[in-house]
């Protein structure tokens, strides 16, 4: 089966912005990975332009009345996401947080727009989910309706399942734009056999 277009075009910009590259990092978790995804890597109105209408593609169908875009990553992925909706004819409110509070002017963890009604948490890739269940947790007076991210590794974390699998289980609506299926699909026409076989085999060991 082959990949969407809109995949196709996302994770071609991925390796022209260097957001998706192909060989050896040591992930956070420890882990050895044959591939890396930073969304970090997009940098001009270009890249958060294409960003913007994939996200928005994915999340067609969901219910909500207003994005939060954790910080870092999502704070520009939530922005991206907004002003493609706005194209639309759709204005959605955006909320943001701090990692540390603000401790003068208006002071406090959020930003943007107060949070209200029910919320869509935006960013890039979940590993432990660590990130999204603080927002959850910062959102705890409003509904957070669901979740959308760019890539889900589909990796297991400390047990059997992957953090996104975990988020389902507990009801939450969870979209991605591509996932490591999709990434090793796009591998087989622009990486050599070695790579592949490297990604095949690290999604052997690790994946769900």
């Amino acid at each position: 089966m082959s990949l969407t277009d809109y995949k196709q075009e996302f994770l071609a910009a991925c390796m022209q912005y260097g957001a998706l590259k192909f060989g050896e990092f040591t992930l956070k978790s420890g882990r050895v990975s044959p591939y890396f995804f930073n969304a970090g890597a997009f940098n001009d109105g270009q890249a958060f332009a294409l960003l913007g209408q994939c996200y928005a593609r994915v999340i067609e169908g969901m219910e909500f009345d207003g994005l939060f875009g954790p910080a870092y990553k999502g704070i520009p992925l939530g922005t991206a996401l907004s002003v493609a909706l706005a194209q639309q004819g759709r204005n959605v409110p955006v909320t943001f947080n701090r990692k540390e509070a603000k401790d003068h002017g208006e002071g406090g963890l959020l930003m943007g727009a107060q949070p209200a009604g029910r919320m869509l948490l935006v960013d890039d890739v979940i590993t432990a989910g660590t990130a999204v269940r603080e927002a959850m947790e910062q959102l705890a007076d409003v509904q957070v309706s669901g979740l959308v991210v760019a890539l889900d590794r589909q990796e297991r974390g400390q047990g059997s399942t992957s953090a996104i699998q975990e988020l389902r289980a507990q009801g939450l609506d969870v979209r991605t734009i591509v996932t490591l299926d999709d990434v090793l699909e796009f591998a087989r026409t622009t990486q050599s056999s070695d790579q592949i076989q490297a990604i095949e085999a690290y999604r052997a060991e690790y994946g769900v």
